[in-house]
């Protein structure tokens, strides 16, 4: 018998490559003996020399060498930061901001088609961000050695000490330059800024021992213990965002995406696409603070609230105690699925970025609910959640990406599915 003789590596080989499309995670990619080939910081349409980093067999990746056809949507980016082997929060300041929405389009698409096979899929036009710099309220930094901070490196290796950040609020890019936190044991360091201006340090430690803190800002400081439960070290516990004329509080810990420019959309697609009528009863699951059933319950008989983040669904209580037809309860989604006895017309879900469990899919349909809208942070955990909402007898009607991210490759969607069967 012959032997099977592995072809061997191309690492470190260079090539030319026109790039054809960009993949899901912000390289475009091109084709080259017969496999795809992945390069950041390129754009669909150019043409480069690459060197192979990583060969994979059926694809591989490359770093750009030499650009050799340049794309009309290539613009300088605006960070120093931003680049191969440096900081590698933003993917995209090298194409211009049109171009970024036409790519996410592509992108969501692209993931809904190949991944749920759902090649006639109605995606709509990206609705873009009203800023797209300076637009994060709130933002994590990691320890970065010798007292500086920063966030992952391009490369995946270790942390890259930042001096700017050019899609974080300017007030807290003000506050992080006045910043001396040099001690043992952080582990995190989360900026975040109150729609009224109050800023806020939550700090993630190695032991739930708080450090001793001698600062002269004006500034919030809380500990998010072992537990990811919050303890308050210095002025207030929370921060308090205003959108659409409601005002949300929310504890340190709590979630709330941090474009809050974009916020306002984002809340009118949800109810757009869901319209809640009189009569009807509709879920809120992986509800957070409450931000969607604020804008829910004046078009519903009846929302229940479900948040299993202690403090978060205490935050919820307040943010909502206006309504009488709220309710809040705490406890994890597929447990109070599971319990249910009300019949529900509609539902939201916001799940974390891995998507829907098997349970959670079937608990909505055993719930009864008809429309269901739910809100995506991640294309590809979207598609694959299409397959399983369809095992349950629901369809995708429609799909509204939103860019609550510029500068990166992120694309949230907000995608209305409707029970089809059962």
């Amino acid at each position: 018998m012959g032997q099977n003789n592995p072809r061997a590596s191309t690492v470190g080989s260079t090539i030319e490559l026109e790039l054809e499309a960009m993949a899901n995670g912000g390289s475009a990619m091109g084709w080259h003996d017969n496999r795809a080939v992945f390069v950041p910081y390129t754009i669909p349409g150019e043409r480069v020399v690459a060197r192979i980093v990583e060969d994979r067999g059926r694809f591989a990746r490359a770093e750009g060498i030499t650009l050799l056809d340049a794309s009309a949507d290539r613009v300088f980016p605006r960070c120093p930061h931003f680049g191969p082997g440096k900081c590698g929060r933003c993917h995209w300041q090298h194409i211009d901001y049109a171009a970024q929405l036409l790519l996410k389009q592509d992108v969501l698409a692209d993931q809904l088609a190949r991944i749920a096979k759902l090649d006639d899929a109605n995606v709509q036009p990206v609705i873009r961000s009203p800023e797209q710099w300076g637009y994060n309220y709130h933002m994590t930094l990691l320890p970065a050695g010798e007292g500086s901070l920063g966030f992952p490196a391009a490369d995946g290796r270790g942390v890259y000490p930042i001096s700017e950040c050019h899609i974080l609020h300017p007030d807290l890019l003000a506050l992080y330059s006045q910043l001396d936190l040099d001690f043992p044991g952080l582990r995190r360091l989360k900026l975040q800024l109150g729609s009224d201006g109050e800023a806020m340090l939550i700090l993630s430690l190695d032991a739930d021992d708080p450090p001793e803190l001698a600062l002269d800002l004006p500034v919030s400081v809380n500990v998010l213990l072992a537990d990811n439960e919050p303890m308050n070290l210095i002025g207030d516990t929370h921060s308090r965002y205003t959108v659409g004329g409601v005002t949300f509080r929310v504890t340190a810990g709590s979630a709330f995406r941090p474009n809050v420019s974009q916020l306002p959309n984002l809340a009118a697609e949800v109810v757009r696409l869901l319209a809640p009528r009189d009569g009807e009863s509709v879920l809120d699951l992986y509800a957070g603070v409450g931000f969607f059933s604020a804008f829910l319950a004046p078009n519903a008989e009846l929302v229940t609230l479900v948040e299993s983040y202690p403090p978060a669904a205490t935050d919820a209580d307040e943010n909502l105690s206006a309504f009488e037809n709220v309710d809040v309860v705490e406890g994890s989604v597929e447990e109070v699925l599971d319990s249910l006895e009300t019949r529900y017309d509609a539902a939201v879900v916001d799940p974390p970025s891995e998507g829907l469990t098997d349970a959670v899919a079937s608990g909505l349909a055993g719930a009864g609910v008809r429309r269901l809208v739910y809100v995506s942070g991640d294309a590809a955990a979207l598609a694959h959640d299409c397959k399983r909402l369809a095992q349950q007898g629901y369809r995708l009607v429609v799909a509204q990406p939103i860019d609550l991210a510029p500068q990166t490759y992120y694309v949230d969607t907000v995608a209305l599915f409707e029970r089809i069967k059962g």
